[in-house]
């Protein structure tokens, strides 16, 4: 019996050749230096943080060489499968202003031509290439029981030994064809098996584009290249999609490094050109005085769901990876501070080798910058886009009073230093919700912020004589005489060096004064510049809000 009829046994069904598909899909043509780059997530599950952050670094490494960005979706895992996952993947990447040249464009949809994207309808091509190493002699039919898989990773485990199906442990590697095609024909299941030629004793040297020149041993595990539902492994899916699909940097998680040996032998039996490899730092946390990996168990920021709910922009977000990504990005954007992010040069070996550390204090700090620089009109569209989900009562008011609300969104926005009021969509409504009637008259006397060591009783003295003399349509330098000429009336002083030689002299500052009219306006002991306020609010309300705190 020939190693041909056994593969024909096996694969009856299969009558092309590796040399089909591999004429099928003729290697791209494109530039010098273009990088050819993929994201390939598991739809077993919603995306989250990391996968976000390593999709980034594939996508930019491909749009800044112009080369191609593509999809793959690695389904062979089809029990752990998660119903709507392709389409968030492709719908998060999309919101993070990340595009695919080619790949799932949704759940059977696809664009590009070196498909199918998708991993299950590939079988044929898997299997083709299963039966070729199958009569070359290099993949052969294991028969071994869970029962005795169970059994040999018992004894290597006690013999403190590498788990895996290797040498004497590899007990089906040198079953006779005949034996083979026997225990075919009587029903007995089996997988298809790799005949690793690997010699541990033997070093590879491999530069990784991220880790820098390493080594390692040759791996002799005869790893499953076919499981028992007739769908590949990873290990061996991915090698042959790469290489047709003309992968030229596969830009994964260094939770890989340990597969790299299995990878980089895969490649060199199916006589494919090895791809160049980046694997990326895992993003950690600070947990007390370590570090530990993100989790998508405690940790509710690792979830893109997170960034949604708690209301920051997705620029934000790219941009505070990109920080993560290269350390370089910060000093970039001191020097370009209105620059679009895609502008800025990723390099891989530029990122950090240890795990990048995720900071939320830091991620607030970015999309502080970010939000400043948006004008008003974009604030408010992307303001009002969150609320309608998250915040209806802001969302009507604000809506209502579209002008108004924009204004608002203005305070000190056209200045060299604009206000850096909000990190998050979610921040907005204690900010300004003053502004508001119907929020501002819920707020009760307790939550009134008067100047420090004021009485309500002084506050209320002073707003009286103040409404007295409030005059409405005057300069902003009219405006705070008029102020200052209630101020003295009533006791306080303008001039600082007075009021530290003899405070006793005084009731207090003019600042005092301004803060009782902040607190009688706004309920507020922060707040942006007081005369603008009073003219985003208008005449009658400032004159309302006056009368109304001395009730």
């Amino acid at each position: 019996m020939s190693l041909e009829q056994l593969a024909d046994l096996i694969f009856p069904e299969i009558d092309k050749t590796p040399s089909f598909y591999i004429e099928k899909y003729p290697k791209r043509n494109l530039k010098e230096g273009a990088k050819v780059t993929r994201y390939a997530p598991s739809p077993t599950g919603f995306q989250h943080i990391g996968g976000v952050f390593a999709a980034l670094v594939s996508e930019r490494a491909a749009t800044q060489s112009g080369g191609i960005f593509f999809l793959r979706i690695e389904d062979t895992d089809q029990k752990r499968e998660v119903e709507g996952a392709i389409e968030d993947t492709i719908k998060t990447m999309y919101n993070f202003g990340m595009t695919f040249d080619e790949g799932m464009t949704g759940e059977s949809a696809s664009k590009g031509e070196y498909g199918p994207y998708r991993q299950s309808e590939r079988e044929e091509i898997y299997k083709t290439f299963a039966k070729d190493l199958i009569k070359k002699g290099l993949a052969y039919p294991c028969f071994c029981t869970p029962e005795e898989l169970d059994a040999m990773r018992e004894t290597q485990m006690a013999q403190k030994l590498t788990p895996g199906c290797y040498g004497e442990y590899a007990i089906y590697r040198d079953l006779s064809t005949e034996k083979a095609i026997e225990k075919i024909k009587n029903g007995d299941n089996y997988i298809i098996r790799l005949k690793s030629p690997g010699n541990p004793e033997t070093r590879i040297a491999f530069n990784d584009l991220i880790k820098g020149d390493t080594s390692f041993p040759e791996s002799n595990q005869d790893i499953v290249l076919i499981k028992g539902d007739g769908l590949p492994t990873y290990h061996f899916a991915h090698a042959i999609d790469d290489a047709l699909m003309g992968t030229t940097h596969v830009i994964r998680g260094e939770e890989w490094l340990s597969s790299l040996p299995i990878h980089v032998q895969l490649f060199d039996i199916l006589g494919f050109t090895r791809p160049e490899y980046a694997h990326i730092p895992t993003i950690m946390k600070q947990d007390g005085t370590s570090k530990r990996k993100l989790s998508k168990r405690k940790d509710p920021e690792s979830a893109v769901s997170y960034y949604k709910e708690e209301g920051y922009p997705k620029a934000s977000v790219v941009e505070y990876l990109l920080n993560i990504i290269n350390s370089t990005f910060e000093e970039w954007r001191a020097e370009n501070p209105m620059a679009d992010y895609h502008e800025f040069p990723v390099a891989l070996d530029k990122m950090s080798k240890s795990g990048a550390l995720f900071d939320i204090i830091k991620l607030n700090d970015v999309s502080k910058d970010v939000i400043c620089k948006m004008k008003a009109e974009e604030v408010y569209s992307l303001y009002i886009d969150w609320a309608k989900e998250y915040d209806e009562e802001m969302y009507q008011l604000i809506t209502v009073k579209e002008d108004f609300s924009k204004q608002i969104f203005n305070i000190d926005k056209e200045g060299p230093k604009p206000r850096k009021d909000f990190a998050k969509w979610n921040e907005v409504r204690e900010k300004i919700c003053y502004f508001f009637g119907p929020l501002f008259e819920k707020e009760r006397l307790e939550d009134i912020e008067l100047p420090k060591n004021m009485e309500l009783s002084e506050a209320k003295r002073i707003i009286e004589a103040y409404a007295k003399a409030y005059r409405y349509d005057t300069d902003q330098e009219t405006w705070f005489e008029d102020l200052k000429a209630v101020a003295i009336d009533l006791g306080y002083t303008a001039d600082r060096k007075a009021f530290k030689k003899t405070p006793e002299a005084f009731k207090g500052m003019v600042s005092d004064v301004a803060g009782a009219v902040r607190a009688a306006l706004t309920h507020r002991a922060n707040t942006p510049d007081l005369y603008t306020i009073m003219h985003i609010l208008g005449e009658e309300d400032v004159r309302n809000r006056l009368e109304d705190f001395t009730q």
